[in-house]
C-alpha cells in the first residue's frame, strides 16, 4: 500500500530518468534531476534538524519550486508555497501565522525576506541542492513517516480576505490523484499545460500525475493569459494535450475570438472548474475541438482539490447549467437542508463531502476547523467527519449533481430569494458580452452587475427584461475594460466588492 507521494517519483525515475518532468519556456528538468535535487534538499533539512515543520517556499514560479516541494517532503516536513506576486500583506500574515523555522528562497526573492521581519533560517535553493545526499538520513525520515503526515499547507481566503491554512496529508493527496487520474485517463504521453499559480491546490492536478505516470508539465507564463492567440500558439509549440484550468482562462480564449485564428491542435483533454462555464463559451470550444474530451470538475481546497466530475456527453441549452456530475470513487456527496436533513428529491441543500480526500483542517485554528469539519449528522453511532462546503446543490432528473451557488450568493431581494448566478448566466449568454459578475450590496439592498462587452447599459437592461422578472434586474450596472481576476484566474469578486464600496 502506498503511504507517501514520493513513491510516485521513486517508481518513475527508475523507468524514465532522462525524460523531462517539468519545464517552462526557458528550461526543463528531468525526473533524475528532480529525484537527486529533492533528496539533496531532504538531506540538508535532516542535517539542519528541521523535521515535521512547515517550511515556506518563497520563490518565483519555476520548475525548481516543484523540486523544493518534494525536497521538503523528503526532509519529513510539509511545504507552504508563497510567491512574489502575492500581496505583501498576505505574505506577512502567512509568516506571522506559521512562524516557520525555515524558508527556502531563490536569487529573485531572498532580498524580500528582511522586510518581513523574519528571524528564522533562510536557505538558498541554488545552494542546498548541492548537498551531498545521505541515504541513511533519507531512509530514517521515511521509516518514521505515516500516510496521515501533512504534505502541504495551502492558504485560501475565500470571501473573507483573511487567509486560512488548509493542511493536507499524504493519504488525501494519493486518494485524489488516483481517482482523478482514472477519470481523466492520464498516461505517460500526457503533456500538461499548467495555468494556476503553484501556491494553490489546483496545481496538484498536474504535479503529482506527472510523477505517477512519467508525464510532462509545462508551466505557462502568466503574461500569455492576456494574449489569447499567443497562448494557443504556446500550447501548440509544446504539443500540450491536457489542460486543467479555471473557466475564466478558457473563456478568455473563446470570448476574444482566438479560436477563429488558431486551434490548440494537440488538446484532447480539457478539464475545468472553480466557476460556472457559460454554455455559449463552452460551445465555442466544443466546435473548435469536436474530438476532445471535456470534464467539469467541482471541489473545495478542504477536500484536497476536486471531489466531483462530469464528462460532458450531451449538448446543453444556453440557459442550462452544466452538472458537476458525480463524486470520485471513495468520496460521497451529502446534501443537507437547514435542519441537517436530506432534502426531498430535486430539493436544494448544502453540499457536504465525506471520504478520505478530506484534509486535516485549518492550521492553528481549531475553532474554524470545528465549524467546517463537523460530525456527520446522519450518523449517530460513531465519529465521522464531513466537510460543509458552503455551496448549494441539487440533483437533476438524471441523478447528476448540479452546483447552484455559494450560500452567500443566494440573496433575499424585494421579498424574493434570488441566485446571483442565474443573473450572470443570462448576461453571459448575450452575444456582445465577454464576461459578467453579479454582486449584492447588503446595506443598500442593491444588485450590482459588472460586465465586459460592447453593449450599453440600457441595452443590457432591455435584453435582461426579456429573460428575467423585474425583481432580478440589477440596480447598478458597470462596464469594465476587463474583468479583474485572482492569481488563480477566477473572477476577483472581493476586489469588485471593495471597489464598489469605495466608489459609492
Amino acid at each position: 500500500m502506498q503511504r507517501n507521494v514520493l513513491e510516485y517519483l521513486e517508481a518513475t525515475v527508475r523507468q524514465k530518468p532522462e525524460k523531462t518532468a517539468y519545464a517552462n519556456e526557458e528550461m526543463g528538468i528531468t525526473f533524475r534531476e528532480v529525484y537527486d535535487y529533492a533528496r539533496a534538499i531532504g538531506t540538508f533539512l535532516g542535517k539542519e534538524k528541521v523535521c515535521k515543520e512547515p517550511v515556506l517556499v518563497f520563490m518565483r514560479k519555476h520548475p525548481s519550486v516543484i523540486v523544493a516541494f518534494y525536497g521538503i517532503v523528503y526532509g519529513g516536513n510539509y511545504y507552504v508555497p508563497i510567491d512574489e506576486e502575492m500581496p505583501k500583506d498576505r505574505i506577512r500574515l502567512i509568516f506571522e501565522k506559521l512562524n516557520p523555522k525555515a524558508v527556502i528562497c531563490d536569487e529573485t526573492t531572498k532580498d524580500m525576506i528582511p522586510a518581513l521581519n523574519y528571524k528564522g533560517k533562510i536557505f538558498l535553493y541554488e545552494t542546498i541542492i548541492k548537498t551531498v545526499i545521505q541515504e541513511d538520513i533519507i531512509a530514517r525520515i521515511r521509516d518514521a513517516a505515516i500516510d496521515t503526515d501533512p504534505i502541504y499547507i495551502v492558504f485560501t481566503s475565500g470571501s473573507t480576505g483573511i487567509p486560512k491554512g488548509v493542511v493536507a496529508c499524504h493519504r488525501s493527496v494519493i486518494d485524489y490523484i488516483e481517482n482523478l487520474s482514472e477519470v481523466l485517463q492520464f498516461n505517460e504521453n500526457t503533456v500538461f499545460g499548467n495555468q494556476t499559480p503553484l501556491y494553490v491546490d489546483a496545481c496538484l492536478k498536474e504535479l503529482y500525475p506527472t510523477l505517477k505516470f512519467g508525464a510532462t508539465t509545462y508551466l505557462i507564463p502568466k503574461s500569455l493569459f492576456r494574449f489569447p492567440v499567443k497562448l494557443v500558439e504556446f500550447l501548440n509549440q509544446y504539443k500540450i494535450n491536457t489542460v486543467c484550468w479555471v473557466v475564466s482562462a478558457l473563456t478568455m480564449i473563446s470570448a476574444f475570438g482566438a479560436l477563429d485564428k488558431v486551434i490548440p491542435k494537440y488538446l484532447h483533454t480539457i478539464a475545468f472548474g472553480s466557476e460556472v462555464f457559460p454554455i455559449k463559451q463552452f460551445n465555442l470550444w466544443k466546435q473548435a475541438l469536436p474530438g476532445a474530451r471535456f470534464f467539469n470538475l467541482y471541489g473545495p481546497t478542504e477536500a484536497t482539490g476536486m471531489s466531483c466530475y462530469y464528462y460532458v456527453d450531451r449538448n446543453f441549452d444556453l440557459e442550462e447549467v452544466m452538472p458537476v456530475g458525480r463524486p470520485f470513487h471513495n468520496t460521497e456527496i451529502i446534501l443537507l437542508d437547514e435542519q441537517n436533513k436530506v432534502p426531498s428529491p430535486g430539493g436544494t441543500g448544502e453540499i457536504c463531502i465525506r471520504g478520505t480526500a478530506l484534509t486535516l483542517g485549518y492550521y492553528g485554528d481549531f475553532d474554524k476547523t470545528r465549524e467546517a469539519f463537523i460530525q456527520n449528522p446522519l450518523n449517530t453511532v460513531y465519529p465521522e467527519l464531513i466537510y460543509r462546503t458552503g455551496d448549494l446543490g441539487r440533483y437533476n432528473e438524471r441523478g447528476e449533481l448540479i452546483f447552484i451557488s455559494r450560500k452567500d450568493n443566494q440573496i433575499k431581494h424585494m421579498g424574493h430569494r434570488i441566485e446571483l448566478g442565474e443573473i450572470e448566466m443570462i448576461v453571459n449568454n448575450l452575444d456582445e458580452v465577454k464576461a459578467a459578475c453579479c454582486l449584492f450590496d447588503e446595506n443598500k439592498k442593491k444588485i450590482i452587475l459588472y460586465y465586459v462587452g460592447s453593449l450599453k447599459d440600457s441595452e443590457i437592461i432591455n435584453k435582461m427584461k426579456e429573460k428575467l422578472p423585474r425583481y432580478m434586474l440589477p440596480n447598478v450596472i458597470k462596464s469594465l475594460e476587463e474583468m479583474p481576476l485572482t492569481p488563480n484566474g477566477k473572477i476577483n469578486r472581493l476586489l469588485l466588492k471593495e471597489s464598489y464600496t469605495k466608489g459609492r
